[in-house]
């Protein structure tokens, strides 16, 4: 089981990853929910290496975490996350990585960080409030189910620096939104509000920045109260979709109806139904 990990010194100054000692995210489990935050207000959330690896390694222990149903991705300060933070790893006076070391650290880094977001089998939820920029905006498409306030603004700003997109955007967006828009968020670098990006379903919802807690905490309790095991497995059937064929889909459909008709949770729900009752699923 993933236990409450404390915060410890800065990162060392050449930029190495290093362990997760130095990381400004804090990691808790409480009643089958994992928390990640993100304790980097006075950086508008940003992400240094050492934080995106502890991010890493909690969703890969949540993997195969059997005690968990759900996993929420939040921040501490006015923003969520305004990115990678470039501008630690690159200060003037201080050492520079080698050549290479985005091509060598970037796969085990953002990248396995977006891709576990997708893979993890438990819903993954974001809670977005004022800018969520660059890896920041990929963290909140990639999850399952993002709720961001109708002020906050989501932006992919990588032309705008003068260099090209990364951790899946060029994959991801024109998915969630089609070519066209696609090209005005990453060949543009126009942001979008969190009431557009609800629109054009790029997040699953935007609400009044006062009520982004208490909408977030009541998605949390029902997810975690589902059947975790069904919904798991929903959500890797829908990712598999996404590159595969309809027969596919059908295969994958078969084998995840054979899993979840085995599970406690399908025997509860079948009850609750018959005892025409809310089902108390136990995530088995």
């Amino acid at each position: 089981m993933i236990e409450s990990l404390p915060m410890g010194d800065e990162m060392d100054q050449d930029g190495d990853d290093g362990d997760e000692n130095g990381a400004e995210v804090v990691v808790s489990v409480e009643d089958g929910l994992l928390e990640i935050v993100i304790d980097r207000p006075d950086r508008m959330g940003s992400l240094r290496p050492v934080d995106q690896l502890r991010m890493v390694n909690a969703l890969e222990a949540a993997a195969t975490d059997d005690s968990l149903r759900a996993v929420l991705i939040r921040s501490n300060g006015e923003n969520f996350c305004s990115g990678a933070d470039w501008v630690a790893v690159n200060r003037e006076g201080e050492p520079k990585p080698r050549t290479g070391s985005i091509q060598r650290r970037t796969p085990l880094q953002a990248h396995r960080l977006i891709s576990l977001l997708r893979e993890v089998q438990l819903p993954v939820l974001c809670a977005v409030r004022g800018w969520a920029a660059g890896l920041g905006c990929q963290i909140a498409l990639a999850a399952d189910f993002t709720v961001a306030t109708e002020s906050s603004s989501l932006w992919l700003p990588f032309v705008r620096r003068g260099f090209t997109p990364d951790s899946g955007a060029t994959w991801l967006i024109p998915r969630l939104v089609g070519i066209a828009r696609a090209k005005e968020l990453l060949m543009l670098g126009r942001p979008i509000g969190g009431s557009d990006a609800a629109e054009w379903g790029m997040i699953h919802r935007a609400v009044p920045d006062d009520d982004l807690d208490a909408t977030v905490a009541e998605l949390v309790e029902e997810l975690r109260g589902g059947a975790t095991v069904a919904i798991g497995l929903t959500k890797r059937g829908i990712e598999r979709a996404l590159s595969g064929t309809l027969d596919d889909a059908l295969e994958t459909e078969s084998m995840a109806l054979e899993l979840s008709s085995r599970t406690g949770d399908f025997r509860e729900g079948l009850r609750a139904f018959s005892e025409k009752r809310d089902p108390n699923f136990e995530g088995r």
